[in-house]
Order: structure tokens, then C-alpha cells, then sequence
């Protein structure tokens, strides 16, 4: 059998976690990004055990690990800065193999980057239709183009709320956490450099915007706990994005023909169970997994349909978890909110860590 060739449109964590993969099994592959450079927008990511379980199978762990910051603990809090639920990352690697890392998205970029070679990159082409190749995979984002083309129909649905993202100054802080309130969202966690992620949401009509993004976080955040007000005052104004956010609703495939949708093509989330960066890695493992010695034809199109078979399930259901904790998390009335809070505190920890390992216990 000759060399099988796949054409990967989109050069996000995805897109480049798939050719790698792919790459490792004897493809050859071509990864195309329309963006005239191989770029992240965005702040940090958290990396949780299932992508770090993923990225061994790409022989990358060591890289990344080498660009992050391992998470001492995080969880979430009330809006007064009292615990409601904590967890450790020593509690995580002891039960799932590895703890929780942050580290910034243009430096997981780097990792996938240096693991490719130059002749598989190409940067600054728009892909208007599909292209001729033995497998198209289809990792172009929220709105991606491949889905609107061969999946007519299916949009994405606004979460309800926005998000503003940023990065601090380089400053001292020990452990990340989330704030919960009425309505809006504080979270923050250190990265490696001694920056800091964090991020802010609130329920708003989709589509706004403001003049001073920085001024709107300060007005919405900046009398919360410590340490935010000190976190703020750290931010560049012009380092502060604001994104609406978005899930998809469920496909019910994610193969047509000899196309396949990963990542947020195929399942976007909303980021409250910080699963999405890490469900495009896995997905991108587990298409290598299932093309692993398939040949042309019937072998290809058997190998299509296991890789729909184990992620479709899975990623849906995360992006419905990820939909109630998100739902929970902007409770806006305040007898609710007081009634959340109190019922989060009584959750003991060992439940909390159980609760979790179906999705971040996950291996290939």
C-alpha cells in the first residue's frame, strides 16, 4: 500500500495535533491555515490528565510539560472568595495519572509547530472548497467552512453569555480558582513565566461590545476578592479579548464521505469544564488510532466510522455537561444563586473527583 496522503484544513490545536498524529502512523499530510502564520488567539489553556494521557501518545508530553505550569489546585468559589468545591493536582495525578497544567495557547502551538515539518505547513491559504486527497479532516473552527458546506444547516447556539479573556504581568500567585456570582464569572490561573490566565463572563444579549473592553472588565470585576482587583490592575487594556460564547448542536455524524470533522468543527463547547482544547487533542489520537492499518476503500471508510463510533458519543455528551455546569455557574437570580452555593459546599470532595473521571480519566 502506498503513502495514504490527508489534507488537514485549519492550523489551530487541532489541525496540528491531527497531523502529528496522523504523521506517526505514515501519513503524509498537509495542514492549510488561511491566517498568513501559524498563530493562537487567545490567552492560556488547562490542560487536564486525558490531553496530557493524549499528547504522550503524540511523544509530545515532554514538550509541553516543558512550556507549562503545573496547577497546585483550583476549583471554585463563592462570590464573597470562599471555597464551595477544592481539588488538588496531587489529587489528580494520583487517581488519573497526571495533574492539571496551564500554559498559554501560542506555546501548545509551538509544541505541535516544532513536531511538523516546514514542507507540511501551509499558512496564508484559504481553502474554498474541498480538496482532492484521501482524507479531508475538517478542524476549521466554530464556523467552519467544510461543515457549512457539507453539513448544511447546523449552526452554532449562543451560550448566553460573553467572555473576556487576558493575561497578566508577570506576578506571584499560588493557586487558580473560579469565582462564581450572579450572573458573571471571575476565574484566574498562573502560568509558567509568571503570567496569569484569567478570565471574566457575563449574561448579556449576544453581539455587544464595548468602546474600553479594559474599563468594562473593571467596572463588572473590579471590586470582586482578592486577588482579582490586583490581577486587573496587571492586565494591558489592549491585552483584553472579548469573545461570545458558543456549543454546537449534536451531528449526527461527524464523517461524510471520506471528510471528518475534530475539534470545534465537530463538537464546540463552552469552555466551563475546560475541555475543548483538550477534546480536539483527543479526537485527533483516536482518528490515528482508527487509521492505524487501514487501507483504501472499505478499510478507510470502516476506519471513518469507528473514529464516529468512539467520539461522537463522547464529545456530545461533554458538550452537554459542559452546557448544565455552565448554566449552574451564571445563575443570576440571587435566592438561586445562595441556594447553588450552599448545595456545591456540601458536595464532598471524593464525589467531586469521581464526577470528573469520565471525562478527565479518559484514555486512548
Amino acid at each position: 500500500m502506498g503513502e495514504r496522503n490527508a489534507a488537514i484544513i485549519g492550523g489551530g490545536i487541532g489541525g496540528l495535533a491531527a497531523a502529528v498524529a496522523l504523521r506517526r502512523i505514515g501519513w503524509r499530510v498537509t495542514v492549510y491555515e488561511r491566517a498568513p502564520a501559524f498563530t493562537e488567539v487567545g490567552a492560556g489553556i488547562s490542560l487536564w490528565p486525558n490531553a496530557l494521557h493524549a499528547l504522550d501518545r503524540l511523544g509530545l508530553l515532554g514538550e509541553v510539560l516543558s512550556r507549562a505550569r503545573r496547577e497546585l489546585a483550583g476549583g471554585a468559589k463563592d462570590r464573597r472568595g470562599r471555597w464551595l468545591t477544592r481539588v488538588t493536582s496531587d489529587e489528580l495525578e494520583r487517581r488519573f495519572g497526571h495533574p492539571v497544567v496551564v500554559l498559554h495557547r501560542s506555546r501548545l502551538l509551538e509544541a505541535l509547530l516544532d513536531a511538523l515539518p516546514a514542507e507540511a505547513l501551509r499558512p496564508g491559504e484559504e481553502v474554498d472548497d474541498v480538496p482532492r486527497a484521501d482524507l479531508v479532516v475538517a478542524a476549521d473552527g466554530l464556523r467552519s467552512t467544510v461543515r457549512a458546506r457539507l453539513w448544511p444547516g447546523v449552526r452554532p447556539r449562543y451560550a448566553g453569555h460573553t467572555a473576556w479573556r487576558m493575561v497578566t504581568r508577570p506576578l506571584e500567585l499560588a493557586e487558580g480558582a473560579v469565582l462564581w456570582g450572579r450572573g458573571e464569572r471571575f476565574g484566574y490561573a498562573p502560568m509558567q513565566g509568571g503570567g496569569v490566565y484569567c478570565f471574566g463572563t457575563a449574561t448579556v444579549p449576544e453581539g455587544g461590545t464595548s468602546d474600553d473592553e479594559h474599563a468594562e472588565v473593571l467596572r463588572r470585576f473590579g471590586a470582586w476578592p482578592d486577588p482579582i482587583p490586583a490581577l486587573l490592575d496587571a492586565v494591558a487594556p489592549e491585552a483584553v479579548l472579548r469573545h461570545d460564547l458558543y456549543d454546537l448542536p449534536p451531528l449526527p455524524s461527524f464523517v461524510n464521505g471520506s471528510t471528518v470533522l475534530l475539534g470545534d468543527a465537530a463538537h464546540a463547547m463552552t469552555p466551563s469544564l475546560g475541555q475543548g482544547g483538550c477534546q480536539a487533542i483527543e479526537d485527533a489520537v483516536v482518528l490515528a488510532d482508527c487509521l492505524a492499518g487501514a487501507g483504501a476503500g472499505d478499510d478507510l471508510a470502516a476506519a471513518l466510522a469507528r473514529y464516529d463510533a468512539r467520539r461522537r458519543p463522547r464529545t456530545q455528551a461533554i458538550v452537554t455537561r459542559s452546557a448544565r455546569l455552565n448554566t449552574i455557574g451564571q445563575i443570576g437570580w440571587p435566592p438561586a444563586a445562595v441556594a447553588r452555593d450552599v448545595a456545591v459546599r456540601l458536595v464532598p470532595g471524593e464525589a467531586v473527583l469521581r464526577g470528573m473521571a469520565s471525562v478527565i480519566g479518559f484514555r486512548v
